[in-house]
Formats: C-alpha cells, structure tokens, sequence
C-alpha cells in the first residue's frame, strides 16, 4: 500500500488501454441503475493491501454482508507491480472486477473505454459526503461525469534541517513561506556552505508546476499548457539553483528514496514527506531529529497539493446496486475513519478530518504533522492531470534536465515537452 507522500507519488503510474476495449459502457454489459435492491455477488479488487490489512479487509467484507444479506464479496488483491498492466488486461479481456482501487490516472483510460461507472449520475447523492477536491480527483477534462469514489488522502509537509539553516545564516524558527523565500534562502545555503550543501534534492515535477500556479492543461483536455511564461519562469529559477549548486548536483537522476538519504545525511537541507518518515529519523538519523524542522508546502495557489486513491465501479458489473453499495461503503465516513487509525493516510469524506484525531494536540511531532496536513487537505487539490501519463512524466524529466544542464533554454525545454504529451495524449 502506498503508505507516504513519496510513495504515493510513484505508485500514479500511466495506463493506455488496448483499442480493444474502447467503446461505451453504456452499450452492453451492466445496468447503470443503482437504485435497486442490493445483492448479487461481485468481486473488490485491491492494489497491494492483503499482506498489510487482510483482517481490516475480511472485518469491513463481513460488515458490508451483514448490512447486505443477499450481497457476497469476493475479494481479491494484485501485487503493486504490474497493477496498470493487470487493468489493462482485464479491461481488454472483459474480465475487469465489480469493484476496483484505482488512481485517478488509471481510471482515466477505464472511463474513456466507458468501463467506469459515472457516480455523477448513478450516485450523486453521496456527492456531498466527500471533500469537495476529493470528488473532483476522478474526474476527467472535456468530458462531465466523476469516475470513482475518493478514498484514502495523503499529503505532507516540508521537513527541513534546523542546524543547516542556521549554519548558513538563516533563521531555523522562520523556514520559507514562498517561493521567492525559498530561491533566496537556497542561494543563500549554497554560498555559505560552498556548494556543500543543497536546499533541494529533486527537479520540478508537473504537481510543481500545478503548486507554482501554472495552467497545466486546457479545459477542454485536449492539450497541455505549462509551458506558459509562468512555467517558463519555475524553470529558470530552478536552473539558477542548479548552476549555485542549491539544487542538489544528482536531482536530475534523483528517485524519492536517493532523496530521502540525502536529507538523512545532510547533503540536503528540506524534503518533502509524512508523518510516517520522523520515525525514520529518529531510529537512523537522530541528530537530524533532534533538529526537525517542519513546515507547510510551499504554494502560490494557497491550495497544498493531494494524493488520492480510489474506489472504481465497472459499469459493466452485472450488480450495480450491489458495486455502487460497496464501494461506497469502504469509502463513508466510518470505515475512513478507521483506516487512517491504522496507517497515516487521511479520509476524503467531508467533516472527517475535524475529528479530534486530526485537530488535537498531544505534544508529538507525529501528531503535529497529522493534524497539519489534515488541515491543509480540506482545500487541497489533485495538481497531477487525469490524463499525464508516465510516458509523458518522463518527458517532462528529460527536458526539465536538458535545460537545467544548458542544452535548452527553460522555454524550449517545456514547449518540447508540452509537444510530446500532446502527441502523446492525441495517440492514447
């Protein structure tokens, strides 16, 4: 399960179906009818939960059965690798669960197969139960309709090193509100410590772009627009802190983990992360913990950026009544609940994250982190495109490092990227 920031990010990953299986699912199969009576037997499909939370799963199954005496749950459960690879199969095979965990990337392609049930119209009473942001993560440009329940959240904060900062001259009680804190406290950083010492480990990324407030896509979803003078503008203070060494020399070939250990080191001065990770800290690095600095993301939309799993119902079920019930069940407000009391996720339910779980202080940086990012989710948005495939992800990283190396001005590099995910996108 994907369980941190980090790892939630590497988990959306692209998902381009076979030609096969485009079509309406409005054409044949299943009824999008959920009003019925609820019963049937369906099939729920996780994405790599079973060795983590089976007696969460079988407890919230025998629940559901209990509620539904004519209903049966069969669940299955698919390894993290090879998940996209999986639904693609299925949904070419007609073979594809009732029920299915997805990202908003993945679910993508399943609803312009129309093999995605739309919630707009066969569940918008539940509409008003999840945040607001959380609802609108599954939802796809130039087209109407929401294509899966919002389930579990994640976001986090910004950690830095209290000792570095105030090393090189800066406050460590006053981290960076803004961007333009962030630049100059960076520039700062690298010329006190000689190039030692870089604020930033990673290279922006397309939620980077989303966080600075650059248009990242058309309305009509069907073009991509970041490389507009405002994602010109990102680009170049980023390649001002790599030639100042402030962006940390390796970014451009960085993965979360090699990230992580630069800041567990202090070749790195901020990373972002979870709660999950001061514990990290405080078994392998204690003098970094001792020294923890945390902080909000860094935004110009006043809007923190959100990952989000969830539940998908096939339109082709042969149950709707019975899919929609469930999915809906694992994603209320209880079950929510008590799935973030197990692992530090967060609910998309609405009113759920002013549980005193999430607004209570007890003196602990695990809680202070919790209830931070609790709060910053209740506005957050998904800033990752339904439609940014992987394929385009990595175009985007390999132009972002042409021109952080030279080999292309910022404006060449993102109109080069921009013109592979059109291509990209227009294929797909």
């Amino acid at each position: 399960m994907p369980k941190s920031r980090r790892t939630l990010a590497a988990a959306a990953v692209a998902l381009i179906l076979p030609l096969s299986a485009c079509g309406s699912g409005d054409d044949d199969g299943g009824t999008q009818d959920a009003s019925g009576k609820v019963e049937g037997d369906i099939t729920f499909q996780t994405w790599n939960l079973r060795a983590n939370f089976k007696p969460y799963f079988e407890d919230l199954i025998a629940g559901f059965e209990h509620k539904y005496p004519g209903a049966h749950v069969k669940w299955v459960d698919q390894p993290a690798e090879g998940y996209p690879d999986k639904l693609s199969a299925d949904a070419a095979g007609g073979t594809l669960p009732d029920v299915v965990n997805v990202s908003p990337d993945l679910v993508a392609p399943l609803a312009r197969a129309g093999l995605a049930l739309d919630l707009d119209k066969a569940a918008a009473s539940f509409k008003s139960a999840y945040l607001p942001g959380a609802w609108a993560s599954h939802q796809i440009p130039g087209t109407s309709g929401t294509y899966a329940f919002p389930w579990y959240l994640n976001t986090g904060p910004l950690f830095y090193n209290k000792a570095l900062f105030q090393k090189a001259g800066l406050d460590p009680d006053q981290p960076p509100k803004t961007y333009d804190d962030l630049f100059a406290d960076a520039l700062q950083m690298a010329r006190k410590s000689d190039g030692k010492v870089a604020t930033l480990a990673n290279v922006p990324t397309i939620e980077d772009f989303g966080r600075y407030g650059v248009p990242l896509m058309n309305k009509e979803g069907t073009g991509f627009a970041f490389n507009d003078a405002k994602g010109v503008e990102l680009l170049t203070e980023y390649k001002r802190l790599y030639d100042a060494k402030a962006l940390d020399p390796q970014a451009l070939t960085a993965t979360p983990e090699s990230s992580g250990k630069k800041f567990l080191t202090g070749a790195v001065a901020m990373n972002p992360g979870s709660a999950l990770d001061l514990g990290n800290f405080k078994k392998n690095a204690p003098g970094l913990y001792k020294n923890i600095g945390i902080t909000d993301q860094i935004t110009s939309t006043g809007h923190a950026n959100m990952y989000v799993m969830g539940v998908m119902v096939n339109s082709r079920t042969e149950h709707t009544p019975a899919a929609v019930a469930f999915a809906h069940f694992v994603t209320d407000a209880q079950h929510q609940m008590s799935f973030a009391r197990k692992v530090a996720i967060f609910p998309s339910t609405a009113g759920s994250l002013d549980d005193p779980y999430f607004t209570e202080e007890d003196g602990t940086d695990e809680t202070r982190v919790r209830i931070a990012a609790a709060k910053s989710l209740k506005n957050a948005v998904n800033y990752t495109p339904v439609l940014f495939s992987d394929q385009m992800k990595t175009a985007l990283r390999n132009e972002v490092a042409k021109a952080l190396q030279g080999k292309e001005s910022p404006k060449e590099a993102l109109d080069n990227a921009v013109e592979t995910a059109d291509r990209l996108l227009r294929q797909g």
